[in-house]
């Protein structure tokens, strides 16, 4: 089966709880991808750098910062800032620009993703999510990058920059891993980490990943565990 001609855009926030210019970004985010629940996929990689001001952000992690050095790098930007949005691997802008953001997914959606995704048979097992993969498309130094997605979470705030508040996080990931891409399809897992509570709906997300860190394609699936 053919799944080439999809067009997919794939939102990466970086976003921190202890960031007051962060949760118009979040909520943006959640937005666009209940607008084009099939096209759009929604990542918030939550940052650990401003958690010194007080707070410490519960889903942030080093890597999450790690990773967005390493746009940045490519982009030619020196340093990380929050809220920012990465679209599909290729474009970076501030997080809360509604009108960037709409004009870059629309711009996107004219295109067709250079690789096809789909997710196959999704099992949970203790602590595990197991699941089958299929790609289409060229495979050449690509990866496949696996990402476990708390659906929402709400938070009260009690310090730093957003103390007293109650925020609303959506698509938070909390687990990832990549694979090499040796054939077209495949079986894998992917660990339940603790911050994940037995009441969060989670989402798989699947993505095909270039050397030159464009995301080529796409899928997802919920879990039920």
């Amino acid at each position: 089966m053919e799944f080439i001609d999809t067009p997919v855009v794939v939102l990466e926030l970086f976003t921190s709880q202890g960031c007051s210019s962060c949760p118009p970004a979040d909520a943006l985010l959640d937005k666009v991808k209940l607008e084009f629940p099939d096209e759009v996929f929604a990542l918030s990689y939550h940052v650990d750098y401003w958690d010194y001001i007080g707070w410490k952000d519960p889903f942030a992690k080093s890597g999450h910062a790690k990773k967005q050095r390493e746009y940045n790098s490519k982009f030619g930007y020196d340093g990380n800032y929050t809220p920012e949005m990465v679209l599909n691997g290729v474009i970076h802008f501030v997080g809360s620009n509604e009108t960037k953001l709409y004009t870059e997914i629309n711009a996107h959606l004219k295109g067709k993703a250079q690789n096809g995704v789909q997710i196959g048979k999704i099992a949970s097992e203790a602590n595990k999510i197991l699941f089958d993969y299929s790609v289409t498309g060229s495979l050449d130094h690509k990866l496949l990058r696996v990402v476990l997605v708390i659906d929402e979470r709400i938070t009260e705030v009690k310090r730093g920059e957003n103390r007293n508040r109650t925020l609303r996080n959506s698509n938070i990931v909390v687990h990832e891993k990549y694979l090499d891409l040796e054939a077209s399809s495949g079986a894998d897992s992917i660990t339940i980490p603790n911050v994940v509570s037995k009441t969060d709906n989670l989402t798989l997300v699947v993505l095909v990943e270039a050397e030159n860190l464009e995301v080529t394609g796409a899928a997802k699936a919920p879990i039920h565990h």
